[in-house]
């Protein structure tokens, strides 16, 4: 099967949305499948051979309290024509399908073999201007052959403005990886009780509940300390900042960590906390974390909820409560036996996210959009 996985997002810059593409089209390959990624890339793209077609320059664009690197340009079309006509795609697999400008360019000059994942659990897009996107999008809409969703609240949202038949297929992780016997980091292994928080550091994150939550933390068990491993944002130097005005000692900010590294990370940690505080479609984290043998702390949640089930893989939250968060990190901090059920049970159930199965049921959903097509 000849597959083309679209991206509306700047591949250079790792993401949830393009991590899920690599792992898919890294399956796929493996399977004896010709795979080929389209997005936009601010850098050239080098791990996918000459399987990588770049189309559009990426902007940055905020959204959703992140910020989304997306191709704005209007003249995608003559390109997205030449790469379609050439390539003659069985399946063209679009994530965030109605994301302007590439995706949408793609379904409208598709032949109409077409699948669409959809990822997010908010974009205002779909409601700041809604009597505009609803004439534009669901035209666009109606030539997604097969609609997949990466949870229930992300299939809930989208159902919201796009009444259809989706199917659930989660994120996956890569088990082996995360769970692989490495060494933790020398310089963390000091008999310190170490939290571990892995996100990009931004406001809806929820670092500022977690810094806020450390503090109280700190009066309870001194032999502490919380590693926080993501790339900067402007609100990096905040927390920096903050930390430093409440002389939190042992809070370290790592920066970006290459993925090789992670691990070590994961068996760094004595617990795992995400403390997000929302407009979260999937806990990917949550999964690195249970793949890796470790307890999680969570916001309650949906994207969350639907990942950890309170009180066997980990413990579930309140959102925006740094009371209740330090209660919880507390209570796995003093009780080891805990920890290592939870995190046993965990490891577990993450098997049932292996990419290798998350693969097979895409697959699968490819199969019933070409058979139905014939």
């Amino acid at each position: 099967m000849k597959i083309a996985l679209v991206s509306p997002y700047d591949f250079a810059h790792p993401g949830g949305v393009n991590n899920h593409i690599s792992a898919l089209e890294h399956q796929f390959t493996k399977m004896g499948h010709e795979v080929i990624v389209i997005a936009p890339a601010s850098r050239p793209i080098t791990t996918f051979g000459g399987r990588f077609v770049p189309i559009g320059r990426p902007w940055p664009y905020p959204s959703s309290g992140s910020v989304a690197r997306i191709s704005l340009s209007p003249w995608l079309t003559s390109q997205v024509r030449n790469v379609l006509n050439r390539e003659k795609f069985d399946i063209i697999h679009l994530h965030e399908p109605l994301c302007p400008a590439l995706c949408a360019t793609v379904i409208r000059e598709s032949n109409g073999k077409n699948v669409g994942t959809f990822h997010a659990v908010d974009s205002r897009g779909y409601t700041l201007w809604w009597p505009l996107t609803v004439m534009y999008l669901r035209k666009w809409f109606r030539k997604i052959d097969g609609k997949i969703a990466v949870s229930k609240v992300a299939m809930e949202f989208s159902n919201k403005h796009f009444p259809a038949d989706y199917t659930i297929i989660p994120n996956g992780v890569d088990v082996e990886h995360f769970s692989q016997d490495v060494p933790p980091i020398d310089e963390f292994s000091d008999g310190k009780v170490n939290i571990l928080f892995v996100s990009r550091l931004e406001k809806r994150k929820g670092v500022n509940y977690l810094l806020k939550a450390y503090k109280r933390i700190k009066r309870e068990i001194p032999d502490s300390r919380l590693i926080i491993v993501g790339p900067g944002t402007r609100w990096s130097k905040k927390y920096e900042k903050k930390a430093g005005q409440n002389s939190l000692p042992d809070v370290i900010f790592t920066g970006r960590v290459p993925h090789s590294e992670l691990p070590r990370y994961y068996q760094t940690a004595d617990v795992v906390c995400c403390p997000a505080t929302g407009k979260e479609s999937f806990g990917i984290v949550l999964l690195e974390a249970m793949a890796a043998g470790k307890p999680v702390i969570a916001s309650n949640i949906k994207g969350y909820a639907d990942v950890i089930t309170h009180g066997s893989e980990g413990l579930l939250v309140p959102p925006r409560d740094e009371k209740r968060l330090a209660e919880a990190l507390v209570s796995l901090m003093t009780d080891g036996a805990l920890r290592q059920e939870m995190g046993a049970r965990g490891r577990v159930k993450a098997q049932d996210y292996r990419w290798e199965s998350i693969a097979i049921r895409v697959l699968e959903c490819y199969s019933e959009v070409l058979n139905k097509r014939k």
